[in-house]
């Protein structure tokens, strides 16, 4: 079982609404929208997955690496280092 199980019907959730917003994207270029509106939804769309990763990111901590924790320092190291990982993937721009 994944760290987000209990939170994953609000995920998906969440997900289609992103979804949602890249289709409304897709319209507004097709629509040749002005780029200041496009771009603004850009910016909304990227922080709703931006949310939507902390909060994987937070399941993921209090999940995983706790349960690794518990099983050892080996264990523990491997799933700190996967954390820190794809932290620095997501906070790199």
């Amino acid at each position: 079982m994944h760290g987000y199980a209990d939170n994953r019907e609000a995920l998906l959730t969440r997900l289609r609404r992103i979804e949602g917003q890249i289709r409304g994207l897709q319209r507004m270029v097709e629509d040749d929208r002005y780029c200041i509106d496009v771009l603004t939804q850009i910016a909304s769309a990227s922080s709703a997955l931006h949310g939507v990763a902390m909060s994987m990111l937070d399941d993921h901590v209090r999940h995983c690496v706790r349960d690794a924790i518990a099983q050892g320092p080996e264990s523990a190291d491997e799933k700190i280092d996967e954390a820190m990982q794809v932290i620095a993937r997501m906070t790199k721009r």
